[in-house]
């Protein structure tokens, strides 16, 4: 007799949600019983009992049946080490909370699929079929997907520092609880999966979360790293084969390469935009790291490819290019495993170029009883891949595709998405910091003096000569500043490591805050001294295997920036730079800082703008234009469903290729598991796909009094919004006494200091301290304030203006998306927990002012949104969140409680070390539980 667990039941008419959610809400009891058990026995029965009372107070305080004030009350003079069992007890609630709602999405995607259901938007099966039924031209696709890329670019995050053993510790759950879901057990073989849970959250409750030293870079690079062992190395290259075949089957006169559409990026370790810590070694290390983990997934599968493929040549035909391969002739008993044979000597020639490439510690650790033998080193990636490509050519022509579509399709898709690079590292700094660098080496030189007193037109003109002859502005004996010396040795390093593991492993450098052609020649000098810049001849243009990229961040940059990159391709040097580099130019859009400068709709509205205008200026010039997007992963950094994100992009901006980051605890909830990642890498597949060759504004004759209508909003909520922040006296008194922003940036929290200069100005803060700060506290202000304000005095009494509204809302992908996503933070917030943070700030009639304003924005952009949408829910179009909120939020009160609680004792003096370990706990806690904080 078999145990089954309860059947999930299909969405019949008249089921209630209740029935459908219960498999997530047995997964949620059973982790959550486990939990306690444990808390029950390690910590005592007396911190138990207060967890619980905390669990059950919070439910209470959510059905209205007792004020904020009780709970309040029970945390007021709690012993600090009662405080941190409690904050982990629900940070850990909320951890495992997060795992069984990820299950139940996998099930009900299961669910669906066994019931023969048209496949879900966002996944490739449901792209192939608008494709299908579009009736796409293969010339059309050709063009429109011709050098078509998709590169998620992986952040640092304060909040995302997991400890490699709790990740796996998340992973080896996650796998007992799929197992558990998908067997029939019985009553002995559940005992043992429920035994297997206990140990590991047992495991994962006497791990320390959080570090307690100050995070490094070096940690933050490892950090990043662990996804490709996670994940992305089994997912990538499958991905990446199934797309191509199937695009090649069903268009094959397009010409569609068999390039991999799908790459991976990071910042960790080049963005030196405000984090002193990056060095020219840092960037050899990511570099070197990111090498290393490449080849060595290199080496162990083509280990395990050798043991698989075991064909003897007396029962099957092999190629003479396979013998010559394995240096055996055929008819000769060397010659018996010839795929062995011949794998074996490629792993040596790998082995080979890890010995010259890296130390000998990598090559003993690596070598796996296959050491090189004084075999030839590969010069490249592309050279190991012809290689294998002569074992697949073999199979196939003997009849044996099924061996060939298995371990060996993937290691060449792995070689060909990852090379001995795995990622592609983007230096970023700010332009500010270029002017002062290049102004010192003009001034070394000889060049001018005071490039600093120049106007725009002397500086291109200074910078376009300088760039156009291959004399280097310094030598080994120039006395620069430890500034200049540093920057130098960051681009060098550069060089170095595009020597080495070719030119993918470095392939942009970001220019912060460009608003000027300048400000891209200055970090074009900058690659020339490395030697990453050629400056060509009158015979040969000038070439650069790294492409800069302006980072247009500000409202008013955002507006300017078609101007700029049209100003720059007119001086015949640049032109003749982004022709060689295949007439495609990069430009980079800031969600963060244009959302801290003018808020959420003024920001939002000032991207579609701003891309509209590049588009415009992209067709003018004669060139492609593929946009990188900055977005973080709370919308108040341009976070969202990064499907419904994309599919809103104006037309033609997305053109078949796409960048994009990824950052915080997001990169987690996306990539750490294999069948998450792939959801969330065909999600960005077929947004890209499908913005490239579908129809997917849908404004059509209305988009011009669309544009206008949105200029006019933004407008509107830029002046509410600046009204608060930037107007309004003693605003960052408020926020930085309201918010734990100062915590931030002295618990050791991150390896990047809070501000990019030491100032109290907003403009000068880091964005992720500034959104994290409010997605603490509970406001959320970046992803809502200003627009309800907008839409009132926009509207006022005119019924048909607000019809005109819902009417966007309901056909205009961009506005819907817009207004979905700034739902979704509303229903974060918490007025009520939030006038507990304001609480913190000693000013009271600066307290009252301030906080006065917050809620009656929050009240009227509540209101008004229910008018647009015609809806009494802010969730009403996102039901699975909704369910979230409902059941997880209580569990979030005692943390927001506890840190109001630490944060008053940390700021009265109490600067313990348990006092300041409780506040970083809380930190990641709800960090944890929202998901989407930073």
């Amino acid at each position: 007799m078999t145990e089954k667990r309860p059947a999930v039941p299909r969405p019949e008419p008249g089921s209630t949600d209740r029935e459908l959610t219960e498999p997530l809400r047995e997964d949620i009891r059973l982790l959550g019983g486990i939990l306690g058990q444990i808390v029950r026995k390690h910590a005592g029965e007396a911190t138990f009992d207060l967890v619980e009372k905390a669990r059950v107070e919070s439910f209470r305080v959510r059905r209205s049946e007792i004020d904020r004030a009780e709970l309040e009350e029970l945390f007021r003079d709690i012993d600090v080490a009662d405080a941190i069992s409690v904050i982990r007890a629900f940070s850990h609630f909320a951890l495992l909370a997060n795992l069984a709602e990820d299950i139940h999405r996998e099930r009900r995607r299961a669910i669906h699929v066994r019931a023969g259901d048209p496949p879900q938007d966002s996944s490739l099966a449901a792209t192939y079929r608008k494709l299908d039924s579009a009736g796409l031209a293969d010339e059309q696709v050709g063009k429109a997907l011709a050098d078509a890329t998709v590169v998620p670019v992986i952040t640092a995050h304060p909040t995302e520092t997991r400890r490699r053993t709790v990740f796996e510790v998340q992973h080896r759950i996650t796998e007992l609880m799929r197992f558990a879901g998908r067997t029939e057990l019985t009553p002995d073989e559940r005992n043992d999966v429920n035994v297997a849970l206990n140990r590991q959250i047992l495991t994962l409750w006497e791990t320390a979360l959080i570090r307690l030293e100050r995070l490094q870079i070096q940690d933050e690079i490892e950090v990043g790293l662990r996804y490709y062992d996670a994940g992305f190395f089994e997912v990538i290259p499958r991905i990446n084969a199934e797309l191509r075949a199937w695009l090649q089957q069903h268009y094959p006169a397009a010409g569609i390469a068999d390039d991999p559409m799908l790459r991976m990026g990071s910042w960790i370790g080049g963005d030196r935009d405000g984090n002193p810590f990056v060095t020219g070694e840092i960037v050899g290390m990511a570099t070197r790291r990111a090498a290393e983990t490449a080849v060595s997934h290199h080496l162990s599968e083509l280990t395990l490819l050798a043991q698989e493929l075991s064909l003897s040549s007396r029962l099957t035909a092999v190629s003479d290019a396979v013998l010559a391969l394995g240096g055996v002739e055929r008819g000769t008993t060397d010659a018996d495993e010839p795929y062995r044979k011949a794998l074996r000597a490629i792993r040596a020639r790998l082995s080979a170029t890890a010995a010259r490439l890296f130390d000998d510690r990598f090559v003993a650790v690596n070598d796996g009883g296959f050491p090189p033998d004084g075999a030839d080193s590969y010069a490249d990636a592309a050279q190991l891949l012809a290689d294998l490509d002569l074992i697949d050519v073999s199979l196939r022509a003997n009849s044996d595709d099924e061996l060939a579509d298995d371990r060996l399709l993937t290691l060449r898709e792995s070689v060909r998405a990852f090379g001995f690079h795995l990622s592609g590292l983007d230096m970023r700094q700010n332009s500010d910091t270029h002017e002062e660098v290049v102004a010192e080496l003009l001034a070394w030189a000889g060049v001018h003096p005071d490039y600093l007193s120049l106007d725009e037109p002397q500086r291109v003109e200074i910078l376009t000569a300088e760039l156009s002859n291959r004399r280097p502005l310094t030598g080994p004996a120039a006395e620069l500043s430890e500034l200049a010396n540093k920057e130098l040795d960051i681009v060098r390093a550069a060089a170095a490591a595009v020597s080495a593991y070719g030119p993918e492993a470095v392939p942009n450098y970001i220019i912060s805050m460009c608003t000027s052609v300048s400000d891209l020649f200055e970090a074009l000098v900058l690659l020339k001294e490395s030697g990453l810049f050629d400056p060509g001849s009158p015979d040969t243009p000038p070439s650069s295997s790294v492409r800069v990229v302006p980072l247009f961040e500000t409202i008013e940059d955002l507006q300017q920036g078609a101007q700029t990159i049209l100003a720059a391709l007119q001086i015949p040097l640049f032109r003749a730079l982004v022709d060689q580099q295949g007439s495609m130019q990069e430009i980079m859009l800031g969600y963060s800082d244009s959302n801290k400068d003018g808020g959420y709709l003024a920001a939002n509205w000032a991207l579609y703008r701003a891309e509209l205008d590049l588009v415009e200026a992209a067709e003018k010039a004669g060139i492609r234009l593929r946009l990188f997007h900055g977005r973080g992963g709370t919308v108040g950094r341009g976070g969202g469903p990064s499907y419904d994100a994309i599919l809103a992009q104006p037309p033609g901006a997305v053109q078949g290729s796409l960048r994009i980051t990824e950052q915080g605890e997001v990169i987690a909830a996306k990539y750490a598991e294999p069948v998450i990642a792939r959801r969330n890498l065909e999600t960005l597949l077929s947004a890209t796909i499908e913005s490239s060759l579908l129809d997917t504004e849908g404004l059509g004759a209305e988009a011009e009094s669309a544009y206008a209508v949105l200029d006019e909003l933004a407008a509107l909520a830029r002046k509410s919004y600046s009204e608060l922040v930037h107007e309004t006296p003693g605003f960052v008194e408020y926020f930085v006494n309201s918010t734990p922003l100062s915590e931030i940036g002295s618990l050791n929290i991150g390896s990047r200091p809070a501000s990019r200069k030491q100032t109290e100005k907003i403009s000068d803060l880091r964005a992720i301290p500034w959104v994290l700060s409010w997605s603490q506290s509970r406001v959320m202000l970046p992803g809502w304030y200003g627009t309800g304000a907008a839409f009132e005095q926009w509207i006022g009494d005119d019924e048909h203006r607000l019809e005109t509204l819902t009417h966007y809302y309901e056909q205009w992908p961009f506005f819907r998306t817009v207004m979905s996503n700034m739902a979704q933070v509303m229903a974060k917030s918490d007025m009520g927990l939030a006038e507990h943070y304001s609480r913190l700030v000693p000013d009271e009639a600066l307290r009252e002012k301030v906080f006065g304003m917050i809620t009656a924005e929050h009240e009227r952009t509540t209101a008004m949104y229910f008018k647009i949408t015609k809806t009494d829910d802010l969730l009403a179009d996102n039901p699975a969140l909704k369910r979230s909120v409902f059941n997880r939020f209580p569990y979030l009160e005692p943390l927001n409680h506890l840190q109001v609680e630490l944060l008053r004792r940390y700021r009265g003096g109490d600067d313990s070390d348990l006092v300041r370990r409780g506040i970083q706990l809380t930190m990641n806690g709800l960090a944890t539980a929202l998901r989407n904080s930073g």
